[in-house]
């Protein structure tokens, strides 16, 4: 049975999903449904006692990940996105051992940017419970400790660096492709034909890059953003009715146009991020020399 050739290994907050989007599009590539099967970075039993909302579930058996491929055709490129890959320790040797030659690709993205998007998710999605982005990153090393997924890893998720320092250990170097989401924001089309020409696919497809999904923000009116919760969410009659009448598809589409026109973008704290850009200047400094490239506007 047929295993993946191409992983898009992270990183999280980082323009996976719109990658994932452009990809899926092209004929010659196969990307698996749903994004993220975690299989190479499960690491064993979840943690116990902890509420469901704050662990990243995935595929725990090599039976049940080949069971995601059986849909292949004839595209050259069969591939399966989990940001969580390029973060959790030993995840690359796991991938090693069963697909040797399979060819990675790795978005980054400012490190500070990226923590307060990931706090921003979390708040769109009803899932962090701390009110203030300086009390979520306080509690960060004790939920981390308990066991909460990556995308409450706030700072830890950053240090790009020594994560992708793992996989050119493990791995050659050519296998593993390495752009940036500055990258995705000046050019998505001219970015995705490079990942095309890397991925030995036509490169002239031209993917729709418009969508952008897994779009965060803060809710403009806080209580009618906790109605959402209770109306979407929680168990009632409403739900349990459309449940019946309505089909999923146009359940989930009203229930994301009613929150994404609730959220608005809102800037990071300034004294925060001048906390955070010194946080990570050195492995800024030292991701630079690992992938030759000047990312001097994260710094500056």
């Amino acid at each position: 049975m047929t295993l993946p050739n191409f992983l898009l290994i992270g990183a999280a907050k980082s323009g996976t999903t719109a990658l994932y989007t452009s990809l899926k599009q092209h004929p010659d590539v196969f990307m698996s449904t749903p994004k993220e099967l975690r299989y190479f970075s499960y690491t064993g039993p979840y943690p116990e006692g902890l509420e469901e909302k704050y662990i990243h579930r995935g595929v725990t058996t090599l039976e049940e990940y080949k069971q995601h491929f059986v849909d292949i055709e004839d595209e050259k490129v069969i591939g399966e996105a989990s940001p969580m890959y390029l973060y959790t320790p030993e995840t690359a040797e796991r991938i090693k051992a069963v697909i040797p030659q399979v060819k990675m690709l790795a978005i980054l993205r400012n490190p500070v940017d990226r923590a307060f998007s990931a706090y921003m998710h979390a708040i769109r999605d009803w899932n962090e419970p701390s009110r203030s982005f300086r009390m979520a990153l306080e509690k960060e090393e004790e939920r981390i400790n308990a066991g909460w997924g990556i995308l409450w890893h706030y700072t830890q998720a950053g240090f790009y660096s020594e994560q992708l320092s793992r996989y050119y250990h493990v791995f050659n170097p050519g296998q593993i492709k390495v752009v940036l989401y500055d990258d995705l924001v000046k050019d998505a089309k001219g970015l995705m034909k490079s990942i095309f020409e890397y991925l030995e696919v036509d490169p002239t497809f031209n993917p729709d890059t418009s969508p952008r999904p897994n779009v965060s923000g803060f809710p403009k009116s806080p209580k009618f953003h906790q109605f959402m919760y209770r109306l979407f969410m929680q168990d009632n009659p409403i739900k349990r009715i459309s449940r019946v009448i309505i089909p999923k598809n146009f359940r989930q589409k009203v229930m994301v146009d009613m929150r994404l026109a609730n959220l608005e973008k809102r800037s990071m704290p300034e004294d925060i991020r001048e906390e955070l850009k010194v946080l990570f200047h050195e492995d800024i400094k030292k991701l630079e020399k690992l992938i030759g490239r000047d990312l001097s506007i994260w710094v500056n």
